[in-house]
């Protein structure tokens, strides 16, 4: 595992030290990247090792068979991972595409693509000796913080709207969180994160109770969690790039992430070619990326009155947006944006003819897929990989508030008789 050699502002370049813990760029509030000494990796880091490694020792499963191109502390003080077997998701191949690969995230621990950049975190919040860390969340990033931090032997604060799947306000109780319902959007519970950890600072809280903000692209970590998506698909298929990936994208740090594993790995000389047509899938209730993509602005605006089923995607104006948008320029793909109606009809189509519970938010990718697919823009054999972000069984609730489902009145009755159960 390499060490870091340092962080870099993603706005204005800026490196920062990795010796203690770091939010965001001192001089100018930019997103964070770690970075390594790729020279040294040339050397060292071998992708033929990766297949071995993870068959030799149980913590070098899932994504932590990449642990040559993650954190590891100094030598005197190795990062140790907190892990709950999160990473190396099924890539399943279409039945009525032959070009469609749909990577299953909802197979994480926690159901959905959060555990990976969570996992990477809060192993580095453990290696820093953070007792406290907060987020905001529109839902799964929440439920996986509670997770991992449980692991950890870490203190949990999370911050989501009120109207969250009921499953991510059931995980996040259950895993011992300190758990908060907002009226309000994602960046409401942000701004009260923000005022939290300003109020513990400005009363001299004891510097071990101050909480970690570890929000989307607000620390360096989660990026490096997610980029471990990038190295699995291209491992997955030959260490060869698609022709596009199909991303769902809130915050992005997915799409980001992805990114610049593909950067990482053309520097070590793990892949070769065109990188892939990133596309970015929102909700029109919801999408300041495909706003801004289509007025050809590098930055979005706060999107006014944000409302979707999907409730990942309701991030009214992603931190990293920047980033996102000049992805999507540099690769040559776009944001598209579904609406709620397409997306549920989305969700059932794939259900009934491919077996695959999407989460909403996977549907808006699928959604963006098959319009392109009609339109022509792409051929049923180019190769694409799309992402479902989490397990539909986590969206129940939503999705079938959204069916107008509603349990059966009137529920069969029984009773016992002698171990045989018999209607009553």
């Amino acid at each position: 595992m390499p060490r870091i050699a340092s962080l870099e502002c993603s706005r204005c370049h800026n490196h920062v030290s990795p010796e203690t813990p770091q939010t965001l760029c001192p001089l100018c509030a930019g997103s964070l990247y770690v970075r390594y000494d790729m020279d040294e990796l040339k050397r060292t880091a071998r992708r033929e090792d990766i297949a071995a490694r993870a068959a030799a020792s149980p913590t070098s499963l899932g994504m932590w068979r990449y642990a040559n191109v993650l954190p590891s502390g100094a030598p005197d003080n190795p990062v140790a991972p907190v892990t709950l077997g999160e990473g190396w998701t099924p890539m399943l191949h279409s039945k009525r595409y032959p070009g469609l690969y749909i990577k299953e995230e909802g197979a994480n621990p926690t159901g959905t693509f959060k555990a990976r950049g969570l996992g990477l975190a809060v192993t580095m919040a453990k290696h820093y000796g953070l007792q406290h860390l907060a987020v905001p969340s529109a839902g799964n990033a929440a439920g996986a913080l509670a997770a991992y931090a449980a692991a950890a032997g870490i203190a949990a604060h999370i911050f989501m709207p009120q109207d969250v799947p009921f499953a991510n306000y059931v995980e996040g109780i259950a895993y011992g969180a300190d758990v908060n319902l907002i009226d309000g959007l994602i960046s409401d519970c942000a701004r009260i994160v923000g005022e939290r950890i300003k109020q513990q600072r400005d009363s001299n809280t004891p510097a071990n109770e101050v909480w970690f903000d570890i929000s989307t692209l607000k620390e360096p970590y989660r990026v490096e969690g997610k980029k471990t998506m990038g190295y699995e698909l291209v491992e997955q298929l030959g260490w060869t790039y698609p022709d596009a990936v199909f991303y769902p994208t809130g915050g992005g740090v997915g799409l980001i992430g992805m990114w610049k594993a593909f950067e990482e790995m053309e520097a070590l000389g793990w892949v070769t070619g065109r990188r892939p047509k990133m596309y970015a899938l929102q909700a029109s209730g919801c999408a300041p990326i495909a706003t801004a993509f289509d007025h050809h602005k590098p930055t979005s605006e706060f999107f006014p009155n944000a409302d979707t089923f999907a409730a990942g995607l309701r991030v009214p104006k992603p931190y990293g947006d920047y980033i996102i948008l000049d992805i999507l320029e540099k690769s040559g793909g776009k944001a598209i944006a579904s609406d709620d109606a397409t997306i549920l009809a989305s969700i059932l189509d794939y259900a009934r003819n491919e077996g695959i519970f999407l989460s909403p938010e996977g549907a808006a990718a699928t959604a963006a897929y098959d319009q392109l697919i009609q339109s022509g823009e792409l051929s049923p054999t180019d190769k694409v990989v799309l992402f479902n972000t989490g397990a539909g069984l986590k969206y129940t609730d939503m999705t079938a508030e959204a069916m107008h489902l509603r349990r059966p009145g009137t529920l069969p009755t029984s009773l016992p008789v002698g171990g045989i159960i018999t209607p009553q």
